[in-house]
C-alpha cells in the first residue's frame, strides 16, 4: 500500500478552509452503514464526474488523460467499498444526497471558460474533503475500516492536484480569486448545522 507523503497531507489540509467538525466524526462512528453507503455512491458520482469531463473537453488532451485515470481509481474504489458493504451484512441502495455538492457548485459560473475552471476547483474541494474525512476517520475505525481509508489517501491527495492544476491550466486570468470564494462556500457547508447525516454533510443538527 502506498501512502500518502506527509508534504502531500500537510498541502491539501492547508487549502482546506477547515476540518471536519469533532461533531462530523462522533456522528460518523454511530453510523457505520449510512456513511459506507453514501460513500459507496459518492465513488460513482466521481467516476461519472470524471468522465462527463472527458467528454465535455475532447480536445484537451491533459484533462482526458488525468480524468481516465481518476475514473477507473473511482470505480475500483468503489468495488472496495461495495465489497466491504457485502461483507458487513450491509445492502447497496443510494441514500438521498447530502446538500454538499449542490451548495457549491450553485454559485459557479455559468459561460466559458468560467464554468470549467469553477467546476474543476468544486472537483479540486470535493477530493480534498474527502481526503480530509478519510484521514480524520482512519484512527477511530475498526482495523479494517482504517486500513482501508488509509489505502485511499494517496489517490485522493493526486485527484486534488490534478483538478486544481486543470483548473489553473484553462483559467483565462489567476485562480486564487475563485479558490478564496469556492473556500469560503465550503466552509459554510461544513461547518453549519445539517438535518442529514452524509459523508459530506455539515454539523448533525440537534434533535428536535
Amino acid at each position: 500500500m502506498e501512502l500518502v507523503s506527509q508534504s502531500d497531507l500537510d498541502n491539501l489540509l492547508k487549502f482546506l478552509p477547515c476540518r471536519s467538525p469533532q461533531a462530523w466524526i462522533d456522528e460518523a462512528l454511530r453510523q457505520e452503514e449510512i456513511l459506507l453507503l453514501n460513500h459507496c455512491y459518492l465513488e460513482q458520482c466521481a467516476a461519472r464526474t470524471a468522465l462527463g469531463l472527458m467528454f465535455r473537453c475532447p480536445d484537451k488532451p491533459d484533462v482526458l488523460i488525468k480524468m481516465s485515470k481518476l475514473a477507473r481509481e473511482e470505480l475500483r474504489h468503489f468495488e472496495k467499498v461495495h465489497e466491504l458493504l457485502t461483507k458487513r451484512g450491509y445492502t447497496y441502495k443510494i441514500l438521498k444526497p447530502s446538500r454538499y455538492a449542490g451548495l457549491m457548485h450553485e454559485p459557479a459560473r455559468r459561460k466559458e471558460p468560467g464554468n470549467l475552471t469553477d467546476t474543476l476547483i468544486i472537483g479540486a474541494y470535493i477530493e480534498a474533503r474527502s481526503c480530509e474525512r478519510f484521514y480524520s476517520l482512519a484512527p477511530h475505525m475498526d482495523e479494517e475500516i482504517s486500513a482501508f481509508f488509509r489505502s485511499l489517501l494517496k489517490s485522493e491527495a493526486r485527484h486534488f492536484r490534478d483538478y486544481l492544476t486543470l483548473a489553473q491550466h484553462y483559467s483565462d486570468e489567476p485562480i486564487e480569486a475563485r479558490v478564496a470564494f469556492f473556500g469560503e462556500v465550503e466552509q459554510k457547508a461544513i461547518e453549519s448545522e445539517d438535518d442529514l447525516f452524509r459523508f459530506h454533510s455539515g454539523v448533525p443538527a440537534e434533535p428536535n
